[in-house]
């Protein structure tokens, strides 16, 4: 990693053009757009003297002192519903009313709460001596109630074949995981947790936590609190496996002395500030979450202390808004609910969905922050819903540069991810961003590990994101109608429909794609008209013409509302989710599994079992993990988003559109993959009854999808005749 810039060091920066960009990769499902021919426009006098009052110590300070209370005295977490996360939460509020944020607000909401106090680890080394080893954390329930001597054994991965014939009853499994590439650490955990196991001792060889051999990880765990698992570096795994391979029995007695307590239904506290615009009742609204794994002082402490500074910076300068600025302080994002898929992000689905769902209809936009004071690339991207891409890949092109960090220019990318707080807020309804950080190589090094210290802090990079999303909130704010551009999703929609998968399905798109055709000709008259509006309201306001100002915006509430509730619409009929989390529109589902079904029976036919294998079922659904996993373990995780209660799911209910259960099939083909000639007749006829459904499934969605659209080309069509 390059050397990072002190404070300290910091001088104020000289404006010069914008370097044309390139994104650096593309993929078939998200829209990225550079920023070429950039020009350097002059700013108003309210965005000078926004800059000008920007204070990149006080949000480095403040970031800082978020680390003061920790619930692991030698590791740090500030978990959901802890003491820690609770003290820092009355940190924040009492902040954001010091600086001059008013109706400063504690929202109480329900969470499972995670108390890590501790876990450590003593053995006897091969040169006779104690080694301590310090272990990470999950979200478990597990107390040794003091010093407690058990057997541990090496368990290779911890898959179901790794554990057949040893005796694990009782004893903690070390294993080896990677789970970027393989498997989350719930499936290990749960295999040991069936077999009778005491616990999981994880050690991250790839995937996560590889800046440095010392590095523990913690992730949600995804799981039931029962199944108890562990971090442990690679260097103190090292010493314990050479231990356990110099010991007779290929177990060893170790001391472990450890805490973690999980409680259901308990309270935990998002808080919020606002600066009061002259419209009480119009928002935009900025976000952050304040819990943390170790001192998490990139995620996310460096994101509420930003928060904090674009507050700041707005009111030291007087920025008087139009519209009023609410500052979320976000609880419970790195986990908060037990036993479900979707641990995470519980503070911010709580906050949009059942404390302030009013908000919706209201907010202009949600800008979420991640990790702001790291240069992740040479391009700094925002990540933001569809149809907020050629907003800001326009606003963006005027924005001068604010560092010399991201010499590559801004990139503006869709369509949103999961992993971070703005998820929830857009599938509400509310027009979410972020500033990315998923691309990173801080997420397979630094993140979620104790090295996400103030060592891994750039001032330049948080300055950077000080000033962007400080001139973005007022650049919102002189909008009179939200600019939600519904072309970028329609256009993708199209796009994303596989004319191979269709026809092997014997399923036609025309429909589908005359809908988008309509439904984008309506989208683009109301971007026409909303584009209109705002360029005169933001010259009403340049002018200083108050009445020409206040008359475009009255004027414009339906259109903004009804607007709003069009995108609500989209983001509840068009956002599906693969079972690895990642958005899809509704056909693809059933397109994917078609291509997939129809290829792995070809191979079959043909006497090809080693194709379907490795490239083709495990892309089918949750059957990725049928491969080394027993089906109690497989059926667990699949059944718990499947049967689950919408509150147990929360921002995942009914985001998954099916499941095909190929766990037989998979077993049977790998017992026949060194067969001479083997009978594979049932496999076929077990893959192609899956087909026939998936096809069905494909021209039932197909048929929903194409209804959907055209239903959103009406909505649309009536903005423009309003």
């Amino acid at each position: 990693m390059k050397k990072m810039v002190s404070y300290l060091t910091l001088s104020m920066l000289v404006a010069t053009s914008l370097v044309a960009c390139t994104p650096k990769e593309d993929t078939s499902k998200e829209k990225k757009e550079p920023v070429e021919d950039v020009k350097t426009a002059p700013l108003s006098d309210e965005k000078d003297k926004y800059l000008s009052k920007v204070d990149v110590k006080y949000a480095f300070e403040f970031a800082k002192g978020m680390e003061e209370y920790k619930t692991n005295e030698k590791l740090g977490y500030r978990t959901a519903g802890s003491e820690a996360e609770r003290k820092t939460g009355e940190k924040i509020g009492e902040e954001m009313k010091k600086i001059g944020l008013t109706e400063v607000t504690k929202d109480a909401f329900t969470v499972d709460s995670w108390e890590f106090e501790k876990a450590d680890l003593t053995f006897t080394d091969t040169a006779g001596k104690e080694h301590l080893a310090v272990l990470g954390g999950y979200q478990v329930n597990f107390d040794t109630n003091g010093v407690k001597e058990l057997e541990i054994v090496y368990a290779g991965k911890g898959t179901a074949a790794d554990l057949e014939g040893l005796d694990i009853e009782g004893k903690l499994v070390l294993i080896d995981i990677n789970q970027r590439e393989e498997w989350w650490i719930n499936y290990p955990t749960y295999q040991a947790h069936v077999k009778g196991a005491a616990g999981v001792i994880a050690v991250q060889e790839a995937g996560y936590a590889e800046v440095d051999p010392d590095a523990l990880n913690t992730q949600d765990i995804c799981g039931p609190d029962d199944a108890p698992a562990f971090s442990m570096s690679q260097t103190d795994a090292g010493e314990l496996k050479k231990a356990l391979e110099a010991s007779k029995n290929d177990t060893l007695t170790v001391k472990f002395d450890a805490k973690s307590t999980v409680k259901m239904d308990q309270e935990a506290y998002n808080y919020y500030g606002k600066i009061v615009g002259k419209d009480p009742d119009s928002y935009i609204l900025l976000s952050g979450h304040y819990d943390s794994y170790f001192a998490g002082f990139q995620d996310d402490n460096a994101a509420i202390g930003m928060m904090l500074g674009i507050a700041k910076g707005m009111i030291d300068s007087g920025y008087q808004p139009e519209k009023t600025i609410i500052f979320n302080a976000i609880a419970a994002e790195e986990w908060g609910k037990s036993n479900t898929r979707y641990d995470w992000s519980t503070g911010a689905y709580n906050q949009i969905f059942n404390i302030h769902p009013e908000w919706v209809g209201k907010t202009f936009a949600n800008m979420n922050f991640e990790l702001p004071a790291f240069e992740h690339t040479t391009q700094d991207e925002i990540r933001s819903t569809y149809e907020l891409n050629n907003y800001l890949t326009e606003f963006a092109k005027e924005v001068p540069p604010l560092s010399d960090v991201y010499k590559d220019g801004i990139s503006v990318v869709s369509p949103l991810r999961t992993w971070s707080d703005d998820f929830s807020f857009s599938i509400a309804g509310v027009p979410a961003l972020r500033n990315d950080f998923q691309d990173s190589e801080f997420m397979h090094s630094h993140y979620h590990s104790q090295f996400d210290s103030e060592d891994a802090f750039n001032a330049e990079a948080l300055k950077f994101h000080l000033n962007l999303y400080g001139l973005l909130t007022i650049h919102y704010d002189q909008t009179a109608i939200v600019p939600l551009d519904f072309t970028t999703r329609l256009q993708a929609m199209k796009d994303l429909i596989d004319a191979d998968a269709f026809k092997q399905a014997s399923v036609t798109s025309d429909d589908l794609t005359t809908e988008i055709d309509h439904a984008m000709s309506s989208a683009e008259e109301v971007n026409a008209k909303v584009a209109d509006i705002n360029k005169e309201y933001a010259e009403a306001l340049k002018n200083e013409d108050a009445d020409r100002a206040k008359k475009l915006y009255e004027e414009s509430r339906e259109l903004n509302s009804d607007l709003l509730a069009a995108y609500k619409y989209a983001e509840d009929q068009f956002v599906r989710l693969t079972w690895e989390d990642e958005p899809i529109f509704p056909h693809e589902h059933a397109q994917n599994n078609v291509k997939n079904l129809t290829a792995s029976i070809e191979a079959l036919t043909t006497g090809d079992i080693a194709t379907p294998l490795d490239e083709y079922l495990h892309a089918i659904d949750n059957n990725w993990y049928a491969y080394d996993f027993d089906q109690e373990v497989f059926n667990y995780f699949t059944d718990y988003v499947i049967k689950a209660p919408k509150e147990q799911l929360m921002w995942g209910a009914g985001r998954i559109v099916d499941h095909e259960d190929l766990f037989d099939t998979i077993k049977s083909l790998k017992a026949k993959k060194e067969q001479t000639k083997p009978d594979l007749s049932v496999e076929i006829k077990t893959l192609s009854s899956a087909l026939d459904r998936q096809k069905k499934l494909l021209e039932q969605t197909v048929t929903e999808e194409t209804a959907s659209v055209k239903k959103l080309g009406e909505l649309l069509n009536e903005l423009t005749m309003n």
